[in-house]
């Protein structure tokens, strides 16, 4: 008896213990803080490292890849003169004004296609079919039809906004459960109750995060726009230095963008931790 107790005790000893999912693998689950600011940080800090490197210990012709030292110059001397602060205000407001329009008639329509399934079929046919028509495509009419000032800028991004939104937007909708919306009907609500009381605080969380991300779509498009058309504005700076082989502009004007960027990311995050404190905790 004494020996098979001590078979078995040797065969527990030399049998593989399972290994625990380290702190970095854990599946969907929060990280300790520390850790995740850790990460934030190495995401931003490794590329700029090896930038640094590559153009320190490589012999790279500038003209191609300019050093960090090189772009903050040449951002220095964009800023002294005013030039970077105009084009990036032309930019953001390109962006703010194009991007609010959508945003003010895609979420109610969007809202609509997914609560009323008659709207959905009227509807969705068409905005399926201008979804896959690239925006860009659209310039020439837009020239065309609204000139080259600022309204033909504006209107291609409200184009390259509002049918993916809305379309997103319905999707959220669609997927609101039905023993929710019953469940309303049963203590006594009515329909208008029910959209907006039920249904558009359920998908709130949804739709800030599909402006989160056409707000994106928005910054390429106003880009586009500002390369074939423009007399100042992000996109025109590019396009300027590249026609001058100025690198280190030309990373200027992608870091500013990357930079606004990140900040209405951050935005919106900040927003949907405000606004909808129940979705914050549940994710």
């Amino acid at each position: 008896m004494t020996e098979s107790t001590n078979a078995r005790s040797i065969r527990s000893l030399m049998k593989p213990k399972p290994m625990r999912p380290t702190v970095f693998w854990r599946l969907a689950e929060d990280i300790p803080k520390p850790l995740q600011t850790g990460l934030m940080i190495t995401s931003i800090a490794l590329p700029l490292l090896l930038w640094w490197a590559v153009t320190t210990f490589a012999n790279i012709d500038p003209k191609f890849l300019p050093s960090p030292a090189d772009v903050l110059h040449a951002f220095g001397r964009l800023w002294s003169t005013r030039e970077l602060l105009k084009d990036t205000v032309a930019s953001l407001w390109r962006v703010g004004v194009g991007f609010i329009f959508a945003a003010a008639l895609s979420i109610p329509v969007g809202i609509l296609m997914g609560s009323f399934p008659s709207i959905r079929a009227l509807l969705e046919p068409i905005f399926g079919l201008m979804r896959y028509m690239p925006a860009p495509a659209f310039i020439p009419l837009l020239i065309l039809y609204l000139g080259i000032g600022e309204e033909p800028k504006i209107m291609l991004i409200f184009i390259g906004v509002f049918f993916f939104n809305s379309l997103m937007v319905m999707d959220t909708v669609k997927f609101v459960p039905k023993d929710l919306i019953e469940s309303t009907y049963i203590l006594g609500g009515n329909r208008w109750e029910t959209l907006t009381q039920v249904i558009l605080p359920h998908v709130l969380p949804g739709i800030i995060d599909a402006c989160r991300i056409n707000l994106a779509a928005a910054w390429q498009l106003v880009i586009v726009s500002e390369l074939i058309a423009a007399t100042e504005g992000l996109g025109r700076r590019i396009s300027v230095a590249g026609r001058f082989l100025r690198t280190d502009e030309i990373f200027v004007g992608l870091i500013v963008i990357g930079i606004i960027g990140l900040a209405f990311d951050l935005l919106f995050q900040y927003l949907l931790r405000v606004s909808c404190h129940w979705a914050s905790q549940k994710r």
